[in-house]
Formats: structure tokens, sequence, C-alpha cells
């Protein structure tokens, strides 16, 4: 039997989302900013996306950011990938880059 994967929540008043597996928690935080005139509305800047060794190598750190862009996605938001791990990540899901803040 497979476990299933433990859910993400999001924290908006303190602008992350997290997951708690195993006793760890992993966490992406982010911030936002104004688009300002060109593009309006808001841009989601992920700061940090950290998972603990003990639950590290199950993809969480994906699912982290994943989150994070359908939440901007829906939100009407674009998104500036600032981390290390966010920047890797969105070239491996071209999928989403159309949330791209210019």
């Amino acid at each position: 039997m497979t476990e299933s994967p433990s859910p993400i929540h999001h924290d908006p008043a303190r602008q992350r989302f997290r997951l708690l597996d195993d006793g760890h928690e992993a966490e992406l935080t982010y911030h936002l900013r104004d688009a300002g005139p060109v593009g309006g509305g808001q841009v989601m800047v992920i700061d940090h996306t950290g998972v603990p060794a003990a639950i590290g190598g199950r993809g969480i750190a994906g699912r982290l950011v994943q989150a994070a862009f359908e939440h901007a996605r829906g939100a009407g938001w674009r998104v500036l990938p600032a981390c290390s791990y966010a920047e890797v990540w969105i070239t491996r899901h071209p999928e989403y880059t159309d949330l791209l803040a210019a």
C-alpha cells in the first residue's frame, strides 16, 4: 500500500506554503510586490524553498514550488522565482513559464 503524500498548506498571513512529513516541516516563502504600471497586478516573489535533510529526496521542494505557481495562476499573479531551487524548477516545467514576471 502506498502512502498518500502529505498535504501542502498555504498560510497567506505569513506568505508561505508548508508541508509536514515525518515530523519535519518544509516550507516555501514568498512576498508580493506590485507589478508596476506596465504589467499591473501582483508579482509573487519566491524567496526561499527549504526542505530538511531528513525528508529530502522525496520531491517535496518541487511540490511546494508547483503549489506556489498554481496558487499564483488562480490569483492572477505573475511569479518571480528568486530562490535558486525555484529558478531551476521553472526551467524543467515550461507549462508554467506563462506566469513568469518580465
